[in-house]
């Protein structure tokens, strides 16, 4: 066992679990934030996104021993109350379908924001690619992103997994 010390959602957690424990079952075994989900356990869908020093990674590829003093923003950590912009428009939308994948998306999405204010659809294929969403929602969510950023959202061209 090691010990590491967390910054999740702005609070510090100091954490014993095994140095080549994913940051995922940190968080949802040891944290109980629930909000991040296991989707495939590679890092290749999404499902398990979290900020990283305001980077996006999949929390179930990062062991914690090299997260010890980094911030790490969850979905819980975006807002509590659902405030978000992000989280708004995917309501007010209803992007979600399963609902799965989304708490990965919205992080992406909220990274990019974080980056580029009001992004093209270039910037939203790259920034989203690697997420994917079993139900197909790709054009809400491309809609949402805009809503979020504050463009307009009348566009509806397909985005792919391949250039979500």
């Amino acid at each position: 066992m090691s010990t590491q010390t967390l910054i999740v959602n702005g609070q510090s957690h100091r954490i014993e679990a095994q140095p080549d424990m994913p940051l995922l079952w940190v968080l949802r075994d040891l944290l109980q934030l629930y909000g991040t989900k296991y989707g495939c356990g590679a890092g290749q869908c999404g499902a398990c996104t979290v900020l990283i020093e305001g980077i996006p990674m999949r929390s179930c590829s990062v062991p914690v021993t090299l997260i010890d003093g980094k911030k790490i923003t969850t979905i819980e950590g975006l807002s509590k109350d659902g405030s978000h912009p992000l989280q708004k428009a995917w309501t007010e939308l209803d992007v979600s379908q399963c609902g799965y994948c989304q708490a990965g998306q919205i992080i992406s999405a909220a990274a990019l924001l974080a980056t580029r204010a009001k992004p093209s659809d270039e910037d939203i294929n790259s920034a989203m690619a690697g997420n994917l969403c079993r139900c197909g929602s790709y054009v809400r969510i491309r809609k949402a992103i805009k809503k979020a950023a504050g463009l307009a959202i009348a566009d509806t061209a397909e985005i792919s997994p391949a250039t979500a």
